[in-house]
């Protein structure tokens, strides 16, 4: 029998999102919908699965988790680059990673959303309405405001061509930006503390990397205006999470909208939940129907595939 683990099904929708019958007999396919933070927890659960399915970066593979499970041969994870899989420990093991494609789009939408929330007071004024009040808050507009971008790739040039539409001037920086390239998308590069200082809403669109974590310290934060609010919708440690609680208790900074936290699940205790000048979402910018009626269907398929002895959409170390 081949045992295949589903992970972090947080909706539980996994098992309709594909037709995971059409396996051949003998796979046993079991979904597991609460999340597992503690590396020997997670080894002592799937220490008989052959075939490991994961969601993005819920749950991460590093080398010690990998050397726990030895009779794991298959893992398969959502999208093609995933940095919480160390794929040369897991090759060195023998085992094969496989990927799926993604969405290019669901992720600066939700930006927008997250923006437009801040900007208008959206959940504050539906909070009060609901509780019978009229009109409590004064919203900022979008128009003539400067939107800053730290990071200006796939995403954060799609973000930029909203902001534009929205007729916002946009600004961005980024380590190997530069004006040529920037212009290239009809916005100005600026120095990094230039960025913070100008922006009315800042952007995060960077990957995380040694380079990168912590890039939004303390200093950042107190270089952007008491009204500027900062959105991330990349990864948590890109910005310091216990700066950031400071600036928006101290009202340094006018608000955040945040997808993305150090950790995930974001702890029930946690500061940022009670900050009413907070928009929170549970890491939800991938998390639509139409990327998740991609990604399990070509996670069948990686697995179906493998056990034809035939691997598809292999990613190496």
């Amino acid at each position: 029998m081949t045992r295949i683990a589903i992970l972090d099904d947080y909706q539980g929708i996994a098992l309709t999102m594909a037709d995971w019958k059409s396996l051949p007999d003998g796979c046993q396919v079991e979904v597991f919908h609460d999340h597992v933070a503690d590396p020997a927890a997670v080894a002592d659960r799937l220490g008989d699965y052959e075939i490991v399915c994961i969601m993005r970066e819920r749950t991460p593979f590093r080398r010690d988790l990998l050397s726990r499970l030895p009779k794991l041969q298959l893992l398969v994870t959502t999208g093609m680059r995933n940095a919480a899989v160390d794929v040369e420990a897991a090759s060195e093991q023998g085992v094969t990673v496989c990927g799926t494609a993604g969405s290019a789009h669901t992720t600066s939408e939700l930006t927008w959303g997250l923006i437009l929330a801040l900007r208008r007071h959206i959940p504050a004024e539906d909070r009060a309405m609901k509780t019978g009040a009229w009109q409590t808050t004064i919203g900022d507009g979008l128009a003539g405001s400067t939107l800053g971008l730290l990071g200006l790739g796939r995403l954060g040039s799609e973000v930029a061509r909203v902001g534009q539409a929205f007729r916002m001037n946009v600004i961005a920086w980024s380590q190997n930006l530069t004006a040529e390239r920037a212009a290239g998308h009809g916005v100005t590069r600026v120095g990094r503390d230039e960025l913070f200082r100008q922006s009315d809403v800042l952007s995060i669109h960077t990957l995380l990397s040694r380079r990168t974590q912590g890039l939004v310290g303390a200093r950042e934060l107190g270089l952007m205006k008491p009204s500027a609010v900062l959105v991330n919708t990349s990864r948590g440690p890109v910005v310091d999470e216990a700066a950031l609680v400071d600036a928006l208790q101290n009202r340094t900074i006018a608000g955040a909208g945040l997808d993305v936290f150090d950790t995930e699940p974001l702890p029930r205790g946690h500061p940022l939940r009670s900050l009413e000048n907070a928009v929170l979402t549970p890491h939800l910018g991938y998390v639509t129907r139409d990327t998740f009626a991609v990604m399990y269907p070509q996670t069948l398929e990686c697995v179906q595939a493998w056990l034809a002895g035939n691997p598809v959409r292999v990613i190496s170390g």
